[in-house]
């Protein structure tokens, strides 16, 4: 007679939480994306539940020195709406690297989260700094070659 295999629903408070630090300075956006993405949702621990957050914390330095292939730097634009009549508005990736180039990655990496609650959560698991300073030395936060 076969025994059954129980599976087990790791709850998120089980899980060990980690902090990893991540230089991005010459890495293409979306493959450091993904990378993050994973250990932002847990997908690199054996532990992984898809329906709770078991994953770790991601620090992010030199978020203004990331690469981009082929004609991704002048084709590739963000837009947003107001709600109100002739409200869009259309920044080219260009511009927003100048302005705010921690948002361009935070938004790659958010764009490979859940879109539900849990992604909300973690996406709160991300830190990301256009400079080499960060205020999180005190979690001692694991550098990490992605």
């Amino acid at each position: 007679m076969k025994t059954a295999k129980i599976t087990r629903f790791v709850k998120s408070s089980e899980a060990d939480k980690k902090w990893y630090l991540v230089d991005a300075q010459d890495q293409v956006l979306g493959r450091l994306a993904t990378k993050i993405a994973r250990i932002i949702r847990g997908k690199n621990k054996a532990i992984f539940t898809p329906n709770t957050d078991t994953g770790d914390f991601v620090v992010v330095i030199n978020a203004d020195k990331v690469k981009f292939t082929g004609k991704r730097a002048t084709l590739k634009s963000y837009t947003h709406h107001s709600g109100y009549p002739g409200g869009l508005k259309t920044k080219s990736l260009q511009e927003v690297m100048t302005l705010k180039p921690e948002f361009v990655l935070q938004n790659a990496v958010q764009g490979m989260l859940p879109k539900n609650r849990l992604g909300k959560q973690l996406i709160k698991k991300l830190k990301v700094y256009s400079g080499n300073v960060h205020p999180h030395a005190a979690q001692n936060p694991e550098m990490t070659k992605l």
